[in-house]
């Protein structure tokens, strides 16, 4: 890549954005930001308590990942967001047109495993269920790439970054 992408790492919870944005975004050489804490308090707070966001919940959150990728145009960074649903990546994509997705996937039996181990995490595994209910996987005309999340975090950084090399440079 010779211009910086922004690059959102996206997923259901528990495939590891988390671990994997900062890793790679150590790789790219670019600022990392997480995701959740663009989030406001009342949706932390439901979430805690086990109910899951509603779309509506969602677009102070989304507006706010969208104005940081904005402002790293043609700087380069990766932001974690879970991205789930089409739509907030449209909506990300109206604030920062050149960002470009890493969709974290795996076998949920993985995925919930890695949740249940996790300490100090908002997101209970209950929720798990609902978030694959939401999720809309990347579709053929979206900038990104499909990444596993078996393996251990260095494998799985390796392959994204090596997966982003291919991708056309973003748009500004």
């Amino acid at each position: 890549m010779n211009t910086p992408h922004v690059v959102v790492v996206m997923g259901v919870a528990g495939t590891g954005k988390t671990t994997i944005g900062p890793l790679l975004a150590a790789r790219l050489g670019v600022p990392y930001a997480e995701g959740d804490d663009f989030h406001p308090q009342a949706n932390i707070a439901r979430m805690s308590a086990g109910t899951p966001l509603t779309d509506e919940d969602r677009l102070p959150w989304l507006d706010a990942i969208g104005a940081w990728a904005h402002g790293r145009a043609g700087l380069g960074g990766v932001v974690s967001c879970s991205a789930l649903k089409r739509s907030y990546r449209d909506r990300l994509r109206a604030a920062a047109p050149g960002v470009v997705f890493v969709h974290l996937t795996g076998d949920r039996a993985l995925i919930e495993d890695r949740m249940s181990h996790r300490q100090g995490h908002f997101m209970p595994t209950a929720l798990l269920d609902s978030q694959f209910a939401t999720l809309q996987p990347l579709a053929a005309d979206e900038a990104g790439v499909g990444v596993d999340v078996a393996g251990d975090p260095e494998e799985i950084t390796e392959r994204a970054a090596h997966a982003l090399r291919d991708l056309p440079e973003p748009v500004q």
